[in-house]
């Protein structure tokens, strides 16, 4: 309690400290505007080059004239001549500044200028006799006034709360989120990319859905107006993509916001993204080998190798990826052999095992999946393909010819924790029903995350949809485990947050 009001009074304190620095800059801000100088007035600047170029290029930029923008992040009064450093998207460069250069008004008013002022410039490029690479500024113009001084604390920032509520701030002054903002650009253009060089169409498909359905997960309701019914933010885009497999665009593929009305962690936030993928006419084996290969070419084409430290442990992505079934990894941690036990066997073993058994769920193959979660899911650090799930909890997988127990399904788990979903897909549509049917009856027992019934899509699958494999992965998890991200908020620019002073 102690510490909750002393850190209380340090949060009243640094406000009140910001409340008076940004009178002063209001100040500031009202005598420029007298002056006639009013830098809100400044509609464009052209500029030819950013930092990155003056410093890449800079033998062939020596001595030429270039106009640079971005924000000032520091500035160093030395007399009649001044440093400040220009941050723009790609990096920062030395400014030198010098009454003579730019005139006595000019050099007087940027005296005035603050930390985080965002300017132009025309100047020279040259090399201090430091040997640093500048520009020699002699033009300078204000285009955008700081009102909202940047704090030095949050150089190294540790409130990451206020990190994720004020991301503007965060990326201004903390490059290496602007990195990593940066890569899981380029990660996203790579998948594409990869999808796009196998032959796979990008669609679209709705984020409002009269039944939530391709995922056990509990929606978000919203309302219709003009329709007057209430409408569910999509928690997968599954059953659509399938569809036009049935309409016969045979490779498709969507990346695409998710919205689940769920809890949030580190791994996860209510709304996400994910890229799912089905291609006709092959299986569950042919989604591992593209979502082996997807993962290898994001990674050599971002990072430039396949070779990742996560959380101080260095995870191998190149190929030859472990594959195992459930059962396997269930005997191999646990010691429990479900292919050698019946129903009533395996109910006895893992009582004796000490698992609490969900009521309701003492088939054989939920209890293989509860003995899974339990003994398993957090040994599988490099990347391993879990395969073979029990149909129980597999409502849109197809099942194994060889036993019907199981599906040709599997999850890709690496670190710890699940990165995709895929299955050789159903496609008979009376099996279908029957699981459709099987999950409404857990809804209507309070399951607020089974499926409801979809007689559209299984009026889908009666007019034939060839034998397909599909793949669902999510974007951010991928994004933290290729930018050493410990939480899913650091890869989301702006994650979902309580709004400050709620009670609720």
């Amino acid at each position: 309690m102690a510490e909750q009001h002393q850190a209380q009074e340090q949060h009243e304190q640094t406000a009140e400290e910001l409340h008076e620095l940004k009178r002063i800059r209001r100040e500031k801000l009202a005598d420029l505007q007298a002056a006639g100088a009013d830098p809100y007035q400044q509609v464009r600047f052209e500029r030819d080059h950013h930092t990155i170029e003056i410093h890449e290029h800079f033998d062939e930029l020596e001595g030429k004239t270039v106009r640079l923008a971005g924000r000032m992040m520091s500035k160093r009064i030395m007399g009649k001549a001044s440093f400040s450093d220009l941050s723009d998207r790609y990096g920062r460069l030395q400014l030198y500044i010098k009454r003579d250069n730019v005139g006595d008004e000019v050099y007087k008013g940027y005296k005035k200028f603050d930390i985080g002022d965002i300017i132009g410039v025309e100047g020279e490029v040259f090399r201090t006799q430091k040997g640093e690479i500048s520009v020699a500024v002699h033009e300078l113009t204000l285009l955008s006034k700081n009102l909202a001084p940047l704090p030095e604390k949050w150089h190294g920032l540790k409130d990451t709360d206020m990190r994720y509520r004020q991301r503007y701030v965060d990326l201004i002054v903390n490059p290496e989120v602007r990195d990593t903002f940066e890569k899981r650009s380029a990660i996203v253009r790579e998948i594409r990319n990869f999808m796009d060089g196998r032959g796979f169409m990008e669609v679209e498909t709705p984020c409002l859905n009269t039944i939530p359905g391709g995922a056990a997960a509990r929606p978000f309701i919203t309302h219709h107006n003009a329709l007057d019914i209430d409408m569910y933010m999509r928690i997968a885009t599954e059953l659509h993509l399938k569809r036009l497999i049935v309409g016969g665009f045979e490779q498709v593929y969507e990346i695409g916001r998710i919205f689940r009305n769920e809890g949030m962690d580190t791994k996860h936030n209510p709304e996400f993204t994910t890229i799912e993928l089905y291609q006709a006419y092959t299986d569950y084996h042919g989604m591992m080998d593209i979502t082996e290969d997807m993962i290898v070419h994001v990674c050599e084409k971002v990072l430039g190798t396949t070779k990742v430290t996560y959380q101080g442990t260095e995870l191998d992505f190149s190929k030859g990826w472990r594959r195992m079934t459930m059962a396997e990894a269930v005997k191999e941690y646990s010691g429990l052999d479900f292919m050698a036990m019946d129903e009533k066997q395996a109910l006895e073993a893992v009582k004796a095992k000490g698992v609490e058994i969900e009521k309701g769920k003492e088939s054989w193959g939920d209890l293989l999946a509860q003995c899974y979660d339990e003994f398993v899911e957090e040994h599988l650090i490099q990347p391993t393909f879990i395969m073979d799930y029990p149909v129980e909890i597999s409502p849109l997988a197809k099942r194994k010819a060889s036993d019907p127990r199981l599906t040709e399904r599997f999850e890709c788990f690496v670190a710890g924790r699940e990165l995709c979903n895929a299955f050789s897909e159903l496609n008979d549509p009376i099996d279908q029903r029957e699981r459709f049917e099987r999950q409404a009856a857990m809804r209507a027992a309070g399951d607020d995350e089974a499926n409801m019934m979809d007689d559209d899509f299984v009026n889908a699958l009666e007019y034939g949809m060839p034998p397909t494999g599909g793949m669902g992965m999510g974007i951010d998890r991928l994004v933290m485990l290729l930018t050493d991200s410990a939480s899913i908020r650091d890869v989301l620019l702006f994650p979902t947050m309580k709004p400050l002073g709620s009670d609720q």
